[in-house]
């Protein structure tokens, strides 16, 4: 009944901005934990930032500073922005939402993710 779909990836060059959007049906993101996470080639899925209903925001460390999460309430819209782009920010990209308040308690639905290509 939820479905999250990503959109905004692409090829960038390194220095560069993007912003990613997931629109979401069935689901009120207002009320919900949010969040991105990544797969860098070779690598585990990782998350990239979070926000808990109240608006509360979480960063990891490798993009803390160049990425801001944020959400369109009346769209039902979640989005991440991101600058200074580093080679190593090359990743599919995806959107996740969690069945409470809180990020607490884990992710329950995922998008299918969009691919971020950072070259030089």
């Amino acid at each position: 009944q939820v479905h999250l779909v990503e959109s905004g990836g692409g090829s960038v060059q390194a220095g560069g901005s993007l912003t990613l959007s997931c629109v979401v049906s069935g689901y009120t993101i207002m009320d919900h934990c949010m969040a991105w996470y990544r797969q860098r080639p070779g690598k585990e899925r990782e998350g990239v930032a979070f926000m808990q209903s109240s608006g509360s925001t979480v960063y990891v460390n490798a993009v803390k500073d160049r990425a801001n999460i944020s959400r369109d309430t009346a769209k039902n819209t979640l989005w991440l922005q991101m600058s200074s782009l580093k080679l190593e920010d090359t990743a599919k990209y995806y959107c996740a939402a969690g069945s409470r308040e809180t990020c607490d308690y884990g992710l329950d639905y995922w998008g299918i993710g969009t691919l971020v290509t950072v070259s030089s």
